[in-house]
């Protein structure tokens, strides 16, 4: 971070209370998202990481206003501390579910999502794209934000496909329809799950 950029940048107490006031705003979008599609206790949780001092520090420091503080760590040091603490904490985060390969010593692999994980994850991009995007958010923004990564990213396939598949409907859709959709989903997977706990 260059002197002139830093001498420019708000003081830390005033980064503290707008980056305060970022995170909350989208956990309270995240959570209005999370009722409507029926996992409202997963919202209720949601991302209470970020108030961690590892988190919580890094995010002011790095605070711009327009994107994740994460990126800019990134480019000053070369990694996010404070995405790294996040990501093994939060089962919403493609990221958390990897795991060594018990077939091929060494070797790394993506695990499937259980699916109420994904719809927590497609509030979480639809919450961050109206926080970031503000005014000018559109219904194809979080589909634009996630398919220019998509060839580079260590995600189980099914799970890629079951995130897209959401973006395009809201895409097309728009957001009522798809949560509605959504919302019947959860019930039926949750249905699913309770009838396979009796039988073991």
């Amino acid at each position: 971070m260059s002197k002139t950029t830093e001498n420019k940048r708000p003081c830390a107490l005033v980064r503290a209370v707008r980056h305060f006031r970022t995170i909350t705003k989208h956990r309270h979008t995240v959570i209005y998202y999370c009722a409507r599609a029926g996992i409202l206790w997963q919202g209720l949780r949601h991302d209470l990481s970020k108030y961690t001092p590892t988190e919580f520090f890094a995010g002011v420091k790095y605070y711009q206003g327009y994107r994740s503080p994460n990126e800019a760590e990134r480019e000053d040091i070369g990694y996010s501390s404070a995405w790294m603490h996040h990501k093994g904490r939060n089962r919403h985060h493609f990221e958390y579910w990897t795991d060594y390969d018990p077939a091929v010593r060494g070797k790394i692999r993506s695990i499937e999502m259980p699916y109420r994980y994904v719809v927590e994850m497609l509030c979480d991009r639809l919450a961050a794209s109206r926080i970031y995007n503000g005014k000018n958010y559109s219904p194809d923004a979080p589909l634009k934000y996630f398919l220019p990564a998509k060839p580079n990213r260590m995600i189980h396939p099914a799970t890629s496909d079951r995130i897209e598949d959401l973006l395009r409907m809201v895409a097309e859709k728009g957001e009522d329809e798809v949560l509605s959709y959504v919302k019947q989903t959860v019930r039926e997977d949750r249905a699913a799950r309770k009838a396979a706990r009796k039988h073991r």
